[in-house]
């Protein structure tokens, strides 16, 4: 017989209160449309099933709600202080040379010039020099094209994301069965 229900991390996301989960999602992406989207579909049986969603979610923002989005994201190679999320993220700019530091920074200001916002890229993964490459390419791109690369690449950052949340709420949920098997182990 096979369990229908959702995995421990899931359910734990599923249960939580409506501000909790709202935030949880906003860690994820600062667009307020596609957490509030995610947030009404809970709950989630899989996370495919939540994974699915946020790309249903991600292909309906309006241009404003991606420029939302964008704005939660710190430019390449100058992650948010304090915020190991994009520290982890960016660990490709991390141990960089001094050199490439200085042309991404300049190739970042010449992207944000032509497109008006924040070069995206899904950077998990990614060594500094395939980040460089990837934004000289893009800096040829039209508008519209563009902006659709960003939305494909703000979708795989979501995943990646949610999977952490998903997995982060997994690891609560067991080192909690943990410490409750150990104080029953003690009695």
């Amino acid at each position: 017989m096979t369990s229908t229900s959702p995995p421990p991390g899931l359910a734990r996301f599923n249960a939580l209160e409506e501000h909790a989960a709202l935030a949880a999602l906003h860690e994820a992406c600062a667009s307020t449309a596609w957490a509030r989207r995610l947030l009404t579909a809970r709950p989630y049986p899989t996370a495919d099933h939540l994974y699915a969603a946020s790309d249903a979610a991600m292909a309906d923002l309006t241009p404003a709600d991606l420029e939302e989005a964008m704005a939660g994201h710190p430019p390449i190679g100058r992650p948010k202080p304090g915020d190991p999320t994009s520290a982890r993220e960016q660990s490709g700019m991390a141990g960089a040379p001094e050199g490439l530091r200085t042309e991404m920074l300049e190739l970042n200001l010449a992207y944000q010039e032509r497109f008006g916002h924040v070069f995206l890229i899904c950077a998990t993964g990614r060594t500094g020099e395939q980040m460089r490459d990837a934004v000289r390419e893009r800096l040829g791109n039209a508008p519209e094209r563009e902006r659709e690369i960003v939305r494909s690449e703000l979708g795989k950052i979501n995943r990646i994301r949610l999977a952490r949340l998903v997995e982060a709420e997994a690891e609560a949920e067991a080192e909690a069965e943990a410490e409750i098997e150990a104080d029953v182990e003690e009695d």
